[in-house]
């Protein structure tokens, strides 16, 4: 779950077998809070939410449609279902099963999903027709028919579903209101994400808070019902279904005593963690054991995903080195003509967790700095010789990194690695530095292609550069790799920066 898009990641708690935490202490602001009883909650944990049943419908949604689809064409068009029809519509159930819930998205967001989801599969079918050589078992016309009209009835399945949700989120039975506790940043930031949605249920009635009204959030001045001692009786009265709580954690004596206090009502409990004040990477809710996690910086490549990333890097590692292979020979040779010195220039960089790792390049100067200190190129540097200079310019002297991403050292894409000598210097000066070396480093970055490519000379310039590492370890997908490998090959031919 990511913490900087759903502001109000929660730890739930209903009525009287919630989770109550260990010690006593009395809350510090006005009113009779009754603080929670030595050793409570010892032993308690936390499991995680049960899927909603929209997950469900839209897991089962996909695969259903698509071997529907597939058998409905058969009979119609042919007459009757054969062995090879069921084994295709088997593949086909397990290839798209669970679906992707695709609710809650705009119509050109849910389309460009399904296009993308749709070419990998027929991508799949496809090398699977080459390797067996079967589509002279099924009929061409049934199968052309059935790629065009899925995807189409996808796209409207999904927007008369999500309609018909929202329908339903509006109707009386279907509101939950709701108050928030604390109106600051967070709890204003959780009051939109709460009734932002038209699909959203839930229904603010106000805050509650102690503190003056110069001191809350502008946008919850006149809403603000009352002080955290009144809050108890007025969910009594009005018969309020959720609390949020967007306290500080530096409040955590109040934050206990007002658990203990809801629980004396009906009322479900959220907790909203406020980490503004952190800058997170990749943060994510979880359970370890039954413990409640927060996951504040973590790198995005864990379970599926660090798979996914590691073997898009081998595939396109290898496919990329088996076509350049005619270019770096031609290169080396240039390299070795141009001035006396090795081919591959070798350097000590940080890679994954700050490990060195001895990153190659064809040798673009006629020096080899590798010490304590190193030099940036510059404009117009002496040291770099007329073909390097060509190679540095259109990025040809980083292409024997493609052995360091099947070494395992590095990425095609990722944060581009700095000299070991410049990461000592960058770490005392800029915040977060090193968060850029969760993830193993790039030959290419969403830094370079943003114009933040050659000489940083100052510490403002590496520190936007670092700024936009931070950003993509926060939104990565594999569809932006693909994205910042398109734009590299337009920014290594056209972009002055690089010298």
């Amino acid at each position: 779950m990511d913490l900087t898009q759903a502001p109000t990641t929660t730890a739930r708690v209903d009525g009287q077998r919630g989770i109550t935490p260990e010690g006593s202490a009395r809350a510090p602001g006005p009113g009779p809070v009754p603080a929670p009883s030595q050793g409570q909650g010892q032993g308690q944990t936390i499991s995680e939410a049960p899927q909603p049943v929209l997950a469900l419908v839209a897991g089962l949604l996909e695969p259903i449609l698509t071997v529907a689809v597939l058998l409905a064409l058969t009979i119609a068009m042919v007459g009757e279902l054969r062995r090879p029809d069921m084994v295709l519509s088997v593949l086909l159930f397990a290839l798209t099963f669970p679906g992707r819930n695709r609710f809650g998205k705009s119509g050109l967001a849910v389309a460009a999903d399904i296009a993308r989801s749709w070419f990998f599969l027929l991508s799949v079918l496809l090398i699977c027709e080459w390797a067996t050589s079967s589509l002279q078992y099924f009929e061409p016309r049934v199968l052309v028919i059935w790629a065009v009209l899925t995807p189409l009835l996808q796209w409207q399945a999904v927007a008369l579903g999500g309609a018909a949700y929202r329908r339903s989120a509006q109707l009386p039975q279907s509101r939950r209101t709701a108050v928030i506790v604390g109106a600051g940043s967070p709890g204003v930031a959780a009051a939109r994400a709460l009734a932002g949605g038209r699909s959203s249920g839930t229904q603010i009635v106000g805050w509650f808070d102690d503190r003056a009204a110069d001191r809350l959030h502008a946008d919850a001045n006149g809403k603000v019902l009352g002080g955290l001692a009144e809050l108890v009786p007025y969910i009594r009265q009005h018969s309020v279904k959720d609390v949020y709580i967007t306290l500080p954690l530096s409040a955590q004596p109040r934050i206990r005593a007002l658990l203990e206090a809801v629980q004396s009502t009906t009322a479900s409990i959220f907790f909203v963690p406020d980490v503004s004040a952190v800058g997170i990477i990749q943060g994510r809710l979880r359970a370890v054991n039954g413990v409640p996690v927060v996951g504040i910086c973590e790198t995005p490549f864990t379970g599926m995903n660090g798979l996914v990333k590691r073997a898009s890097d081998i595939v396109l590692a290898t496919l990329i080195l088996a076509l350049i292979a005619p270019v770096m020979l031609a290169l080396a040779i240039g390299v070795k003509l141009s001035s006396p010195g090795p081919i591959i220039f070798r350097q000590r960089r940080n890679g994954l967790d700050g490990e060195e790792i001895w990153v190659y390049k064809f040798r673009s100067m006629t020096t080899q700095d590798n010490g304590a200190v190193v030099k940036q190129a510059t404009r117009d540097d002496p040291r770099i010789t007329p073909f390097g200079r060509f190679i540095r310019r259109t990025s040809l002297d980083e292409l024997p990194q493609f052995l360091n991403v099947l070494q395992g050292r590095m990425s095609i894409v990722g944060p581009r690695p700095h000299a070991v000598a410049h990461n000592e210097l960058y770490t005392q000066t800029i915040k977060a530095y090193m968060v850029r070396h969760k993830v193993r480093p790039g030959i290419t970055g969403w830094a370079q292609v943003n114009g933040l490519r050659g000489e940083t000379d100052t510490v403002e310039k590496m520190r936007a550069r670092v700024e936009l590492d931070l950003e993509y370890l926060r939104t990565w997908s594999l569809w932006l790799d693909i994205k910042i490998i398109l734009r590299t090959v337009k920014v290594a031919f056209f972009n002055s920066q690089a010298y």
